[in-house]
């Protein structure tokens, strides 16, 4: 990105983000999912990462989110409360590390202390020899707001301690889902609106100026951090915690982890963990146990060096829309499907999200180049939730689907029936795409499946017993053998047959899928790129442009295959069914880097498996002479424009039995 892009992007992510901030802890009022909202902040920090010049001290990241509302009495901190800086993955969890060592004396950090990350209201509670004397809210982090006679109503704050001197206890104010839920079905009951979430009921009882109304809900007090006495660790600063009588997360929430890889094993059981937990949580803390070493670390703006917060798999993102392809599926139907810049959802990669129809793009109004919200629906499904209209570059035009579906599909015609909101191919029924779509995948230029060809096709589809490529993989003799042009021993030969494709090459499954515009030449290369089906499942479409035999409109037409999410419960089917392709493995091939043209008949095989054993092999294909061709293979009634340019070029011809002792090298 080039930095005067950087720099609108950059203008455009702080005022979206401090929109959002100034609504939800200011007015405790929630215009978009946190999880959201850390997307965006996570993507102005990476910007602001690579053009340091380009930080402002009032960016949201140089600032603790909040200002203190006008109703309360203002507090200064003794002792800034911080905001910790996010990380999404243990990679960034290593690069935090790595700065940090950099920067300790020895090189090396010796234990780390985690805690789980509550969403709450944070809160600084001042105790004076023993006395509960103050409760102040983080506001900016430097100054707060005094919200004494509201926490002394939270029945789990301790009004006396056994310290003497000043001790200061930081920690979140909290609602439990169980006890949010019985607030919920008393509002219902009363047939009053419902509160909006835990932590904005929470925040909002303790900003009330009368007690009464903390009182009434069932607030709670957990303790994170003693600033006061400053102990040796944060180990022991949370034992001292409980000795006090403060609540703190139950002790299989802490872990002091003496390595990164004890890190990483806590965190992956913690995520699991939190499913259960009575509050509401997205991540977990993670500090320099030493305190004196976290403290000499110091803080960089707003957050300190050695603590961040690591925040789990969010069930919302947003990401960028790269492009707008159109699928067709088995029924003829073209879905429209957004590509993404690649991000994490729900713990896994999502780069394309299903956008349904037409009118749903129009309800959207989503267009090329826009910044979404995308969440997982069920946990599985990606889908567009918003369009986050600030962020839109100028210029970017709605969608033309019929445009759309012209550019991308030339040699088609497509209807859209009175009443629906679906675009068809004209004239093609769903059997027709399917009949085709199954005899291309047993051709012999596919996996070369026996007995499967067009007429036979036609009865199994017909016959109800195929109803996609998967249900190849299911059918059974008896079911066959009663059937038109079968009897029990062709039943037989063809189960066999189609048993005997599963494990098939990569290349040869790749072209079988009949993904538009890839052919076996195409489908080799995808091979030999992306080694196995998965990878190339999640390719990008930067990774697919990497490839010579494929430009903008091939890696269209892959994206929108795997985008599908009929082709993609049909490839789930197939994997369960074990009809899954054999991983590429990295060798050297007797033919690789040459280039060979097949012309005229063969008395052995067909054309189109000649040239396809000559790719499995390594060699590439071509129709057209030239300096690079390393030889024809000529059989019977040769093109002879291809023989007079091979004769002017000096490029050999092969025949067939040399042809054929070639490929038995």
């Amino acid at each position: 990105m080039k930095k005067s892009e950087a720099e609108a992007r950059i203008a455009k992510l702080r005022e979206i983000i401090n929109d959002y901030r100034y609504h939800y802890h200011v007015l405790d009022e929630s215009i978009m999912s946190e999880a959201a909202a850390d997307s965006l902040k996570h993507e102005l920090t990476l910007l602001e990462t690579e053009f340091p010049e380009l930080i402002t001290p009032d960016s949201p990241t140089q600032r603790v989110a909040g200002q203190p509302l006008a109703k309360f009495t203002k507090v200064k901190h003794e002792k800034r409360m911080i905001s910790l800086a996010d990380v999404f993955s243990e990679e960034e969890i290593l690069d935090w590390v790595r700065r940090n060592e950099k920067l300790v004396p020895g090189g090396k950090i010796a234990e780390f202390f985690t805690d789980i990350k509550m969403d709450g209201l944070a809160c600084a509670l001042k105790y004076r020899d023993g006395n509960f004397v103050q409760a102040v809210t983080r506001g900016d982090g430097l100054i707060g707001e005094d919200v004494t006679l509201n926490v002394r109503t939270i029945e789990n704050v301790p009004l006396k301690i056994s310290e003497l001197g000043e001790v200061e206890v930081r920690g979140e104010i909290v609602i439990f889902k169980d006890d949010f839920e019985k607030l919920q079905e008393e509002q219902r009951r009363k047939g009053e609106p419902e509160f909006a979430n835990p932590r904005n009921l929470a925040a909002g009882s303790i900003r009330q100026l009368d007690p009464k109304i903390a009182a009434s809900r069932p607030l709670r007090f957990i303790a994170y951090d003693l600033v006061t006495p400053n102990l040796p660790t944060h180990r022991e600063a949370y034992d001292k915690l409980r000795e006090l009588g403060f609540r703190t997360s139950n002790e299989d929430l802490v872990f002091a982890a003496e390595d990164l890889s004890g890190l990483f094993s806590y965190i992956e059981k913690l995520d699991e963990y939190r499913k259960g937990l009575p509050f509401n949580t997205d991540g977990m803390v993670i500090k320099i146990n030493d305190r004196k070493v976290y403290d000499g670390l110091g803080i960089v703006g707003k957050t300190p060096r050695g603590a961040v917060a690591f925040k789990f798999p969010a069930e919302e993102a947003t990401t960028k829309v790269r492009d707008i392809v159109i699928s067709v599926g088995r029924t003829g139907a073209a879905t429209p499907v957004a590509i993404f810049d690649p991000v994490i959802v729900a713990g896994s990669k999502v780069q394309h999200a299903s956008l349904h129809n037409a009118d749903e793009i129009q309800r959207l109004d989503v267009r090329i180049g826009d910044t979404v919200i995308i969440y997982k629906a069920g946990d599985i499904i990606p889908q567009v939730k918003e369009v986050i209209l600030g962020l839109r570059p100028e210029g970017a035009e709605a969608f033309d689907f019929e445009a759309a579906l012209a550019r991308q599909y030339p040699d088609l015609e497509f209807t859209r029936p009175e009443g629906e909101v679906v675009y068809r191919v004209a004239g093609m029924s769903g059997d027709l795409v399917l009949k085709r779509a199954i005899e291309y995948y047993a051709s012999k230029s596919a996996l070369d499946i026996e007995g499967l060809g067009e007429k036979n096709v036609v009865v199994l589809v017909d016959a109800g017993l195929v109803s996609s490529i998967a249900d190849l993989y299911t059918l059974k003799v008896a079911d066959i053998a009663g059937l038109e042009r079968f009897g029990k021993l062709s039943a037989e030969n063809l189960v066999a047959a189609i048993e005997g494709s599963k494990g098939a090459s990569l290349a040869r499954f790749i072209t079988a899928l009949g993904i538009r515009h890839v052919g076996t030449q195409t489908a080799v290369a995808l091979a030999r790129k992306f080694k196995n089906l998965d990878n190339l499942i999640n390719a990008t479409e930067d990774e697919l442009l990497t490839i010579s035999d494929v430009g903008e409109v091939v890696a269209e037409a892959i994206l929108a295959y795997f985008a599908d999410e009929e082709n993609l419960k049909m490839l789930a089917k197939m994997r369960e069914l074990g009809a899954w392709p054999a991983e590429e493995v990295e060798k050297e091939l007797p033919l690789s880097g040459k280039s060979y043209i097949v012309t005229g008949t063969l008395e052995s095989m067909g054309r189109e498996e000649a040239e396809g054993k000559l790719r499995e092999l390594g060699a590439t294909v071509t129709s057209s002479v030239t300096r690079n061709t390393t030889a024809l293979i000529v059989g019977t009634k040769p093109g002879q424009s291809k023989i007079k340019k091979a004769e002017q070029l000096g490029i050999p011809q092969v025949g067939e039995t040399e042809f054929l002792k070639m490929l038995a090298q």
